[in-house]
């Protein structure tokens, strides 16, 4: 099996991992700043490997910046309004673009997009052949 094709199915693996753990932690667990930060985290991480899906051959960097203009982007777009309007009529675009806008959410997003991009990075050092 190629390496595109297994970076591709690993990352399949782990977007639907991550998926479920949010909405673990969406539907299950109360409503705090801790189960908030999640959320956000596994938002991102959801963002990076969703990246690697669609791109498998692209640089962990390269994947790492488009995950984090996308939740960057989504969080600024919450300053519209029209999340929390659409999320009002249709609940499940608040799992997608969020409700309103939290400059927190922004740190969480970065600091956990650094983190899968490293990981993926010493992973790639780690399994590629010499």
């Amino acid at each position: 099996m190629g390496l595109t094709r297994t970076r591709r199915i690993v990352a399949a693996v782990l977007l639907a991992a991550t998926v479920a753990a949010g909405l673990v932690v969406y539907a299950l667990l109360p409503d705090t700043a801790a189960t908030d930060i999640a959320g956000d985290a596994l938002y991102s991480v959801a963002a990076y490997v969703a990246v690697v899906l669609i791109a498998p051959r692209l640089p962990a960097i390269g994947a790492g910046a488009i995950a984090a203009a996308w939740c960057v982007g989504v969080e600024l777009f919450q300053l519209t309004g029209l999340p929390l309007a659409w999320g009002a009529q249709f609940p499940p675009v608040m799992l997608v673009l969020g409700t309103v806008f939290d400059a927190r959410d922004l740190a969480v997003y970065v600091a956990t997009i650094i983190l899968a991009t490293a990981v993926d990075v010493l992973l790639g050092k780690v399994s590629t052949p010499r």
